[in-house]
């Protein structure tokens, strides 16, 4: 089994949303880039909630996109062992200090957790927290093909309140 880690954060002082997935897969590691395997959904579903195509755009500016919108992206594993990139065959998880960083977000609002793992891990980290909106979506996640992409369109489309237009 080999150990994995995941990326720095991509936020800012004016985030508002934080989407927290649970440890980059395969093919986001060697590319250096969050969300990087083909079938993986989030950039268009993403980009749906922003009116805008980021599937199209370079990475770089995929970020600066997000960024510019008040979203960020982050995982709740800091690193694990793992085989593949599935969530289930994740072991010897080492968490991160999601209350201690998400203290450091001023504008903070919302939280979103892009699958079951994510959300597993996430809400126990932070906690009850009144003051911010906590919110469990479908994975975007190609493997996660129980739900179809309509629907998990349908779900992600709350985070449209949580971005600036």
């Amino acid at each position: 089994m080999q150990r994995k880690s995941a990326f720095p954060p991509s936020v800012d002082e004016h985030t508002r949303l934080l989407i927290l997935g649970s440890l980059p897969g395969d093919a986001s590691i060697r590319q250096g880039e969050y969300y990087a395997h083909r079938g993986n959904a989030f950039w268009s579903l993403i980009g749906d909630v922003l009116g805008e195509d980021l599937r199209a755009l370079p990475y770089a500016l995929r970020l600066k996109r997000l960024r510019a919108r008040h979203v960020g992206l982050w995982d709740v594993i800091e690193s694990a062992d793992r085989e593949g990139s599935l969530d289930s065959a994740i072991r010897g998880a080492e968490l991160r200090d999601l209350g201690a960083f998400i203290a450091r977000l001023p504008s903070l609002e919302a939280v979103a957790f892009n699958g079951r793992t994510a959300a597993l891990h996430g809400r126990r980290q932070i906690g009850s927290r009144p003051d911010l909106a906590l919110i469990d979506l479908p994975s975007s996640s190609g493997a996660y093909a129980s739900l179809p992409r309509e629907a998990k369109r349908r779900a992600w489309a709350v985070l449209a309140a949580h971005v600036s237009g």
